[in-house]
């Protein structure tokens, strides 16, 4: 009966695993495959391209891997749409969707629907484009415990361009540089729509902020007080700045309007006030610097008359370059922020289609 004791405990001793053996450790794990199929999200286009005013459809379907079906039918289907930030530290709600209930979230409100041209088409359809709908957004698909996204690109038309106040050169923290932007029919610019510019020649070499928060300027002809002559061309980065204390210009971006852009036949030229009071006779108000740019960019607009702008500043739009007339270059040519009161000038106009 010793004996058989004995034998016992050895048995038991020998079955129990030691702790510093690894290889029985291994043996210890127990893998659990989960039944069913995946679920995959995807987007058929990772870059969409639209403009101002118009309807998009964001692309984005899910499947379950393996097979063709849409869900499993044993949990609703949660769709949510989101808008990443351009510094990506968050995400910002566009649109929901389980079952029958829908929201949609902000500035989407009343503009955003799914598509559901099948059963697993989770596509979001965004009407009358505003321009702070740039950016990237991400698909996401709950179905129980599985869960997938994709993120889709909306890229707009339109134009890149600097702008300071009267106040001159660096006098904008970021915050100011947001409304800005705002006050001139535009929005900040992205790091992407500024490298697009350069891209398509934007030399500029007074330093900006962009939508991230990061403050760089683009350079095409490398020059001694931009940088040095001897570096190469691109977008020169100074880095992340205190948002509140630091001062910069900044760089904007506008798209095309609903409305129409002028300059006004006037018999006289115009103080200031004088330019503001003959648009709104004629119907219109006087244009903003982000309308100008927009008009000679998109639209091909040329005028070699030099005219009031909403922010007191005169410029004029050169598509046509030639003597007495930016002869080296298309360009929105700046005169300055005259004096309001006593120097006279034409005065560029805007009415806005209803």
């Amino acid at each position: 009966m010793k004996s058989l004791l004995f034998l016992v405990l050895i048995s038991i001793c020998w079955a129990e695993p030691h702790p510093d053996n690894s290889s029985l450790e291994h043996e210890r794990i127990i893998h659990i495959q989960e039944n069913g199929p995946r679920l995959l999200v995807v987007a058929e286009q990772a870059k969409i391209f639209s403009h101002r005013g118009g309807n998009v459809t964001l692309p984005c379907k899910f499947y379950h891997e393996h097979t063709s079906t849409a869900g499993s039918g044993t949990h609703k289907i949660r769709v949510k749409w989101t808008k990443l930030t351009s510094d990506y530290l968050k995400e910002v709600d566009v649109f929901v969707a389980m079952g029958h209930h829908r929201k949609s979230y902000g500035n989407y409100q009343g503009r955003v629907f799914l598509r559901e041209s099948s059963e697993n088409d989770a596509s979001l359809i965004i009407t009358n484009i505003i321009l702070e709908d740039y950016g990237r957004y991400k698909c996401e698909v709950i179905e129980g415990l599985e869960d997938d996204t994709a993120v889709v690109a909306l890229n707009l038309e339109g134009v890149v361009f600097p702008y300071s106040p009267r106040l001159g050169r660096y006098n904008l923290n970021f915050h100011e540089a947001q409304r800005a932007c705002l006050d001139q029919d535009s929005v900040i610019a992205s790091f992407d729509q500024l490298y697009d510019a350069w891209r398509s020649g934007l030399d500029w070499c007074n330093a900006g902020w962009l939508s991230d928060g990061s403050v760089q300027y683009p350079i095409t002809k490398p020059r001694e007080p931009c940088g040095g002559k001897n570096t190469v061309p691109g977008v020169r980065n100074y880095g992340f700045w205190d948002k509140d204390k630091s001062r910069y210009d900044v760089f904007c971006f506008t798209s095309n309007f609903n409305g129409r852009f002028y300059y006004l036949i006037h018999p006289t030229k115009l103080t200031y006030d004088e330019a503001v009071q003959a648009c709104m006779k004629d119907g219109a108000q006087i244009a903003k610097v982000g309308q100008i740019f927009a008009a000679w960019k998109l639209l091909g607009y040329d005028r070699c008359d030099a005219g009031w702008l909403a922010d007191g500043s005169v410029r004029y739009p050169i598509s046509r370059p030639r003597k007495r007339c930016s002869p080296n270059e298309a360009a929105v040519r700046f005169v300055g922020f005259p004096d309001k009161k006593h120097k006279l000038y034409g005065v560029y106009c805007f009415r806005a289609y209803n």
